[in-house]
């Protein structure tokens, strides 16, 4: 089992405004991905959407497998096209009236590792993306 990737970020917002960015359906939308078609914080809640990017298909396939409200959601992150699972953890910290967004991703080396949107390098990069750009400038609006 490789390194896991791992990103932090601080947020000047309550744990709670963190909270539903990151698992209300209407924000993810807004700063996560645009096709995400629903999204429940509830243990067992499945949803899939189709990425595509270099004319390679990704129909992703997400399932809800730990939730502490507030604090911490985990799902597994598959992939119609492709073998393997990966898991994504975030964790929410409160630090001095400032948020923390940790996420974790964890099995990255289960998936195919000629694919290129799979590397390590790729997918840091997408989630420094999504966590230190996308979700930042959204809760600053």
């Amino acid at each position: 089992m490789r390194k896991p990737i791992i990103v932090e970020q601080r947020f000047n917002t309550s744990t709670e405004t963190l909270w539903k960015a990151i698992t209300e359906h209407q924000q993810m939308i807004q700063w996560y991905f645009e096709n995400i078609p629903d999204f429940k914080p509830e243990v067992g809640f499945t949803t899939q959407f189709l990425i595509e990017n270099e004319g390679r298909q990704f129909t992703h396939l997400w399932k809800i497998v730990e939730v502490i409200p507030n604090k911490k959601i985990t799902y597994t992150w598959q992939y119609k096209e492709y073998e393997g699972e990966s898991i994504a953890v975030f964790e929410i910290l409160e630090h001095k009236h400032q948020s923390i967004l940790r996420i974790t991703c964890e099995g990255l080396e289960t998936l195919p590792q000629d694919i290129p949107e799979f590397t390590r390098q790729s997918c840091q990069g997408g989630w420094d993306y999504f966590i230190k750009q996308r979700l930042k400038d959204y809760l600053v609006e």
